[in-house]
């Protein structure tokens, strides 16, 4: 059995490894929410930024639920490998930008220590967007969400994103400490914002004293990050020990693509991210527009109707003939209701697209891109079908990605194998109704999913209804066949 990779001495000269003394630079980020695709890109971009300018911005991770993260980096001295794979071969690194890997669950008092510590300057979070417990009809807090429960409940034993947050800044305004800047990694919308409502309305509830602080003191920068990162199996764990000759059970694969772009808003400062690609702006909304509707929601639709089809991988989509001509034309229709986007010619990103969803080495599943879309539909999908309805376009692209999404949400296969949903809102969306005018009417009534705009609008109602049945009635190749007949004409 190879050694553990705990050091980077001894690595084939292949493997790329940290260009600067990890031990010379301290921590000023913690971040929240130590997965795979944090560990894909921003720690990546960090781990660049230090070669290129050094600083005290070396990352403490924070996994919010699971140990296992904690588990594997640890006892690497919070090394791991990232296999980069393209159409021109596959790379291995190991990063160094982590420093320390903690779980709430069992390292809790450093997490909260290292929230609170004066020379953490920047939070920064990747948990899924279902992970922050926002409302998104008032843009506060959900009030179902178990972890604002529990954070309203005891403010002082705080367990989620918008607890943890507000009680961190607390304390450092009562020691007299500048607050972190809120760095919102995630798909979300002007997801700054979206986090600094959550905060100021979790403040409201449970630390009315500190709204008018965070409203005037902390910064959220929106962003918006891209990096298509597939789940990780035995086989990147086993290509990684090809790779370097260590064993490494944190080791994540990705594309060699990965774009961030970040609102330049961090009183305290930051690292100099712009060395590994990074773009500053003033707003980052064109572009964040862009890859919800875009790359996002052609990625929705295609794991939809993909999965249904029988495909395992998004890799397996794209050689299907009938997909890649809906994909082509979702991504046609979505860059139809966007805006100029500065430095971007949106015929050549969404080739780009197409080249990337190809990659023949990345495993990335389609069910991994299915879960959770009662959280992801809202902007990838019904967000650009409202503008294509005030622009007066075509909303057959954007019909046909609910539909295909509708009939997923019955949790049961064509040949009638059932799968799990994983989604926050699965019961919500649990109907036994089994014609699609009823299971269009049920998701319709789930208060702030589907916006009144296409609720209301009677050609919309239909197309969907209409796409759905002949999914249910003949199945989803038939429907694919045809739907790809109309694009191509």
């Amino acid at each position: 059995m190879s050694p553990r990779l705990a050091t980077t001495d001894g690595l084939p000269e292949t493997v790329a490894r940290p260009r600067y003394d990890r031990d010379t630079h301290g921590v000023g980020i913690v971040h929240l929410g130590l997965g795979a695709f944090h560990k894909a890109h921003q720690a990546v971009a960090t781990d660049d930024a230090l070669a290129a300018a050094g600083g005290d911005w070396r990352i403490a991770g924070v996994s919010l639920r699971s140990a296992a993260p904690s588990e594997e980096l640890t006892p690497q001295n919070g090394l791991y490998t990232l296999i980069e794979r393209g159409r021109d071969g596959t790379r291995a690194r190991v990063v160094g930008a982590i420093a320390r890997a903690l779980a709430l669950r069992t390292d809790r008092q450093a997490v909260l220590d290292a929230l609170c510590a004066p020379e953490t300057r920047i939070v920064s979070l990747t948990v899924t967007e279902k992970g922050y417990g926002v409302d998104r009809a008032s843009g506060g807090v959900d009030l179902a969400h178990p972890a604002i429960q529990s954070d309203l409940a005891a403010p002082d034993a705080p367990q989620g994103v918008a607890g943890l947050l507000v009680w961190a800044l607390g304390r450092r305004r009562a020691a007299g400490v500048a607050p972190f800047t809120v760095l919102c990694c995630d798909n979300l919308p002007e997801n700054g914002h979206v986090l600094r409502g959550l905060l100021l309305d979790f403040a409201a509830r449970a630390a009315p004293d500190l709204k008018d602080f965070i409203a005037s003191e902390v910064a959220f920068p929106s962003t918006m990050v891209d990096r298509i990162t597939p789940a990780r199996g035995a086989e990147t764990l086993a290509l990684a020990e090809d790779l370097t000759g260590r064993r490494d059970e944190a080791a994540v694969e990705t594309e060699t693509f990965t774009q961030w772009v970040i609102e330049d808003r961090f009183p305290t400062g930051r690292p100099a991210w712009e060395a590994s690609g990074a773009i500053f702006v003033t707003d980052v909304r064109p572009y964040e527009d862009m890859k919800l509707r875009m790359l996002n929601g052609a990625h929705s639709m295609l794991a939809y109707s993909g999965f249904l089809a029988g495909h395992a991988h998004v890799r397996d989509v794209m050689r299907d003939e009938a997909l890649v001509a809906l994909i082509r034309r979702h991504l046609s229709a979505a860059a139809a209701t966007l805006a100029p986007v500065p430095g971007v010619g949106l015929a050549g990103y969404a080739e780009d697209l197409i080249e990337r969803f190809a990659n023949p080495h990345l495993a990335h599943q389609t069910y991994q891109i299915a879960m959770d879309g009662s959280q992801k539909m809202p902007q990838r999908i019904f967000a650009p079908a409202v503008e294509a309805m005030r622009r007066g376009q075509s909303l057959e692209p954007f019909a046909f990605a609910a539909a295909a999404w509708l009939r997923y949400t019955l949790g049961r296969a064509e040949d009638g194998a059932a799968y799990d949903l994983r989604d926050p809102r699965a019961a919500a969306l649990a109907t036994d109704r089994a014609d699609a005018e009823g299971i269009v009417r049920h998701v319709e009534a789930i208060p702030g999913l589907i916006p009144p705009e296409l609720t209301a609008d009677a050609a919309w109602h239909g197309m969907v209804v209409a796409k759905l049945s002949r999914i249910l009635q003949d199945g989803i190749r038939a429907v694919l066949v045809d739907e790809a007949g109309s694009a191509r004409s």
